[in-house]
């Protein structure tokens, strides 16, 4: 089922439980845009809370997935460079915490898949996804400080939670293009597909996570934003709760049934 999202900048399809979402200004290199961001923001929030949805795929047209914000709109010559120290603040903030502020909180498995560049602000959104795929040719980097810019969209916070601080500060102070075979070595990515498997090898994953237990889901990801912040009595202590709150949803029923009559589950996400 296509998504009319509003503008031919972002695509987005429901299949089999997976919403594949896709940048689509490939002439740019899906460079982000005002139409291209709105659409984007509006579909992580309606696709997080479709129930036909078990799973969001986010990837890019053409050779690239994303390489980050329109530099000609920098520097004061966009519609942003008219608003005041205060009013841009507030905006960018609004637009974070919008987009890859609403991508990391999503509830259910996201997937991002690189078939090339995945740069600047665009590299923050592949972080923000639980489980990143890139081709062979697809590469990484920061770029901020090649503009003399510090970094938005939460990718420091992100990078560092990917790679450890000594791997993020590197990426961010010499904004190095990075392939994607260091990209896996470093864990920027957790696997690379040849180019011609990657849409195919990304969608069979997302299928995959669709189709599993969506509460135990909400529950693993809960208990893995919480556990760099937390204590390990604390963590246990939480980790307990959900798990005997996910005992007796009628997924781990249906778990437990399959298992013994050897069978692959069918999942109702309740």
């Amino acid at each position: 089922m296509n998504i009319d999202t509003g503008t031919n900048e972002l695509l987005c399809a429901v299949r089999e439980g997976v919403a594949v979402i896709t940048l689509n200004r490939p002439e740019a290199r899906n460079a982000m845009s005002p139409d291209l961001t709105a659409a984007l923001r509006t579909q992580i929030k309606e696709r997080a809370e479709d129930a036909t949805v078990g799973a969001l795929l986010i990837t890019g047209a053409g050779t690239a997935f994303c390489s980050g914000g329109d530099v000609k709109a920098m520097g004061g010559r966009g519609p942003r460079g008219q608003m005041s120290f205060e009013e841009r603040l507030a905006d960018l903030r609004w637009r974070q915490t919008n987009l890859t502020g609403a991508l990391f909180a999503v509830r259910k498995p996201t997937i991002a898949a690189l078939p090339g560049a995945a740069a600047g602000a665009g590299l923050a959104i592949a972080l923000a996804c639980d489980i990143r795929i890139a081709a062979k040719s697809a590469f990484c980097a920061t770029g901020y400080a090649r503009i003399g810019l510090s970094g938005d969209y939460g990718i420091a916070w992100l990078m560092t939670r990917a790679v450890g601080p000594i791997r993020a500060r590197e990426l961010m102070l010499t904004a190095e293009r990075v392939d994607a075979e260091r990209c896996e070595r470093i864990g920027l990515v957790n696997r690379v597909v040849d180019d011609p498997k990657l849409q195919d090898e990304a969608f069979a994953l997302a299928k995959s996570l669709a189709e599993g237990p969506r509460v135990a889901y909400r529950n693993i990801k809960d208990n893995l934003d919480e556990a760099p912040y937390i204590d390990y009595a604390t963590a246990m202590h939480r980790e307990a709760e959900r798990l005997v709150g996910a005992s007796r949803t009628a997924d781990h029923k249906e778990a437990v049934t399959a298992f013994v009559e050897k069978r692959k589950p069918v999942f109702q996400g309740r």
